[in-house]
């Protein structure tokens, strides 16, 4: 499970966790942003064997693919099965408000690249189907837990963004005229390199703005993680029934 922007709360509530640093696994960078504690966590969560990945690596902080996407390669390595992603992302679509939670149901990589590029990796495919990269039965099981603690979940598009300048307003109506729902700068990678390993996939993004042209405020990275923390709880409780129901 990738733990996004102001969203490690759940880390902090792994029965019996062991908690390491990401300097200390070979490879792995120290995390430069804000709100990514960068550190895995092993243990069980709702009677489920868990690895955490607070925080995570970006194509905006200089790192190239292999880094990227080496947390969601090594848990495949390791025998992970499923994957889910949250991230913080700012709304496209006038009906996502702040705070509110969005299901991810397909995405648009607006990135320029993908971390399959290059020599075919042992135990990926050269061309993984795309056609449901957000896994249906385990979407229908958010639903239900979703149902279960009165948690409006709208589902939607996200398009990922290189970043990190923060899209202008040509952008976002750009964005808005191809489908999507929310803009962000992490998960479609990790998505992709985790389908092309045969894994399953769920995601979610916490709507913590609104985007350029949607809202007369500036943005800033600190109201990001703010709301990110004010609405991670819930994020939380979603992901710990949802987990039980696995």
């Amino acid at each position: 499970m990738v733990l996004g922007s102001g969203l490690s709360g759940l880390a902090d509530g792994v029965s019996g966790g062991v908690s390491i640093p990401f300097r200390e696994v070979p490879g792995f960078p120290e995390p430069t942003v804000p709100g990514h504690t960068g550190r895995l966590v092993f243990g069980e969560v709702e009677g489920k064997k868990v690895l955490l990945q607070a925080g995570r690596f970006h194509f905006y902080e200089g790192h190239n693919s292999d880094v990227v996407v080496a947390p969601v390669r090594m848990a495949a390595g390791l025998g992970v099965r499923s994957v889910l992603l949250t991230n913080a992302a700012g709304s496209v679509s006038s009906g996502l408000v702040t705070g509110s939670i969005m299901m991810i149901e397909d995405h648009v990589n607006f990135m320029a690249r993908s971390p399959l590029a290059g020599p075919v990796l042992e135990g990926e495919q050269r061309f993984p189907d795309m056609s449901q990269p957000y896994d249906a039965t385990l979407r229908g099981v958010a639903r239900e837990a979703a149902r279960e603690l009165g948690i409006d979940l709208p589902e939607g598009v996200y398009a990922a963004v290189l970043g990190p300048s923060y899209e202008t307003p040509a952008e976002i109506r750009l964005l808005r005229g191809v489908g999507a729902d929310a803009v962000g700068m992490s998960t479609v990678p990790e998505a992709i390199a985790a389908r092309a390993s045969g894994l399953r996939v769920l995601a979610f993004s916490v709507i913590t703005n609104q985007a350029a042209g949607l809202s007369k405020d500036p943005l800033n990275h600190d109201e990001v993680l703010e709301m990110g923390k004010v609405s991670g709880g819930r994020l939380e409780k979603l992901l710990r029934v949802i987990l039980g129901k696995m």
